[in-house]
């Protein structure tokens, strides 16, 4: 039967589809991840990759074989967990997957205190566009995501943390910025930034302008909030803002007109998800509790969610 070892030098392979940089990963020699990947094609009785001087190849069953191996170490990976966390909860170490237009912005608030009370929890933090985190989670690279609920897709749990509105951001001399508050009205006509497409408030923010009659700048893309504000203070458009982002940066630019919307304003629910299969569930809920206290009593900008 092929070995774990095997399956891991395998998917090793997949994902560089190098023998040298694969070897690299699994910190073994080339000659002996050669070795194990021709052990586990004649143990299949299949030829998993085709090989040249130039470049490596999967074959068709290859990938497959790949794609379930990838599986398989990530059930194994979560029984060990399992037992991990019969002994301690949330210590040793918890990747984390955050959008960037809400991990710079949340993590400030919520890392103090999680550090505090579990001082053995190492967090690695990465961030993604939404399709790479889910990718990301669901190959098991990553453990949590705090993301946009709800998440429509097979295999995932959640847990609601709290609903994120969208503020108007304007420049300072724009007619609209007197306004305390903004109805869906006032956006009839206005030109509109948004992030790039992939990211999720690209397509929240392009519905928001087709339900609206506004103008979304389609020639205009940009990966970062920072950039969208610098271009609204440049009279380039107007911008949808997250309320943790007016809360941390957009506040803070004298010229900037930042609105809030009439209630109810549009939002964003952000909650925690990972693998349903996971072993870890009720550290996850533990943690979404110890989130949502946070921000209800620190954040009034925010509406926590049961």
């Amino acid at each position: 039967m092929p070995t774990l070892r095997q399956f891991q030098y395998l998917v090793a392979v997949s994902d560089t589809l190098s023998f040298r940089r694969a070897a690299e990963i699994c910190h073994v020699s080339q000659p002996t991840l050669s070795d194990q990947i021709r052990e586990l094609e004649a143990k299949l009785k299949v030829q998993l990759i085709e090989r040249s001087r130039r470049k490596v190849v999967m074959t068709q069953i290859g990938s497959e074989i790949a794609d379930r191996a990838r599986r398989v170490l990530r059930d194994v990976q979560d029984i060990g967990e399992l037992a991990e966390r019969g002994r301690h909860i949330l210590d040793g170490t918890l990747r984390l997957g955050v959008l960037p237009s809400l991990g710079p912005y949340l993590l400030p608030i919520v890392l103090p205190y999680l550090r505090q009370r579990y001082p053995d929890l190492t967090l690695y933090l990465r961030e993604d566009t939404g399709e790479g985190l889910l990718r990301r989670l669901d190959d098991g690279d990553l453990d949590l995501l705090v993301f946009p609920t709800p998440v429509r897709r097979e295999g995932f749990s959640t847990a609601e943390l709290f609903r994120e509105p969208l503020w108007l951001a304007l420049p300072k001399n724009h007619p609209l910025s007197v306004k305390d508050q903004v109805e869906a009205a006032d956006l009839q006509g206005l030109t509109v930034l948004a992030l790039e497409t992939g990211h999720s408030l690209h397509a929240q923010v392009m519905a928001l302008c087709r339900e609206h009659g506004a103008n979304p700048l389609l020639d205009f893309a940009t990966t970062s909030l920072d950039t969208m504000r610098q271009m609204a203070v440049m009279e380039v458009g107007a911008t949808f803002l997250p309320a943790l982002y007016v809360r941390a940066e957009a506040r803070q630019d004298s010229e900037l007109a930042v609105i809030p919307f009439k209630e109810p304003p549009p939002s964003r629910d952000i909650g925690l998800v990972w693998r349903a299969q996971s072993a870890r569930r009720s550290e996850y809920l533990a943690l979404a509790a110890h989130i949502r206290d946070v921000l209800a009593n620190d954040v009034p900008e925010v509406s926590t969610l049961a």
